[in-house]
């Protein structure tokens, strides 16, 4: 059953005044407000469903922590396993497990590029990282194994 939130506020955009002073209105020039109309009052209305529970995704049989912006699946002519992207089963993800050291999508991607969407605060800051514009054209990139290799050492399980 959804539920709505509703309720007149001062509009943000215009401070209440109904007039919108911009980048290009100079002179004493104004507009009229384009999230209230020139009332200076705002109209905010959510509509939402209340959460019960976490609703099963159909499909679904394999589940990463984040995506570094690469495709992934097992290609067209299944040349990879989805475990090659690290995460886990659904029924994994499911059960509540959590993601733990070695389920990085290492196979693909650096610690650097990885941890950059996953978690910020494990982001090596490694002399030789962030200088070279996107992290595939690192002098690096090609031995990332020993990139992840540091890494354990220096941020992994102990």
């Amino acid at each position: 059953m959804k539920k709505t939130i509703e309720f007149d506020e001062k509009c943000k955009a215009c401070d209440g005044t109904g007039l919108y002073v911009g980048f290009p209105e100079n002179d004493g020039v104004a507009v009229v407000c384009y999230k209230c109309n020139g009332t200076g009052c705002f109209h905010f209305k959510y509509e939402y469903e209340p959460f019960e529970k976490r609703v099963e995704k159909k499909d679904v049989i394999w589940v990463i922590q984040s995506n570094p912006g690469i495709g992934v699946g097992s290609g067209k002519h299944k040349e990879f396993n989805l475990a090659d992207f690290g995460g886990m089963s659904i029924k994994d993800w499911e059960d509540d497990k959590k993601f733990v050291h070695g389920m990085e999508m290492r196979k693909f991607v650096c610690p650097a590029w990885w941890y950059q969407t996953a978690n910020y605060e494990l982001k090596p800051s490694w002399d030789w990282c962030g200088s070279c514009g996107a992290f595939s054209n690192c002098s690096h990139f090609s031995s990332k194994e020993t990139c992840w290799e540091r890494w354990d050492k220096e941020f992994g399980e102990k």
